[in-house]
């Protein structure tokens, strides 16, 4: 799974970044992205990367990732890896560092477990 067919179309994007937007009631144990303000860090992301000219990319809300005790968190595709971003400056370095470069912001990167 995952791996690309030589019959497949090529992808319509060459990225795709999944930011959590997912929003629990207050007070939920595990909180949520959303209340730590993942909404607007999106929005810059979207806005940061048209400033930047990166074309072909696709910016979006995801619902709940499931790492909320992480967030706010997102996962670039094709890729598949996963970050966490408190602040517009660790926007700039994930688009930056993965997007732009090719190479990883490895000081936000989230593990597996």
């Amino acid at each position: 799974m995952g791996v690309p067919l030589p019959t497949d179309p090529p992808p319509y994007f060459d990225a795709h970044l999944f930011v959590c937007t997912n929003r629990r009631p207050d007070g939920h144990k595990r909180g949520s992205c959303a209340a730590r303000g993942s909404e607007t860090l999106r929005d810059y992301m979207k806005a940061r990367a048209k400033e930047l000219g990166i074309t072909n990319l696709r910016v979006n809300s995801a619902g709940c990732l499931d790492r909320c005790e992480l967030g706010p968190c997102l996962v670039i595709y094709p890729e598949g890896v996963w970050y966490r971003i408190d602040s517009p400056a660790d926007v700039d370095a994930v688009l930056q560092a993965h997007v732009v470069e090719g190479g990883r912001a490895t000081a936000l990167m989230l593990a597996r477990d």
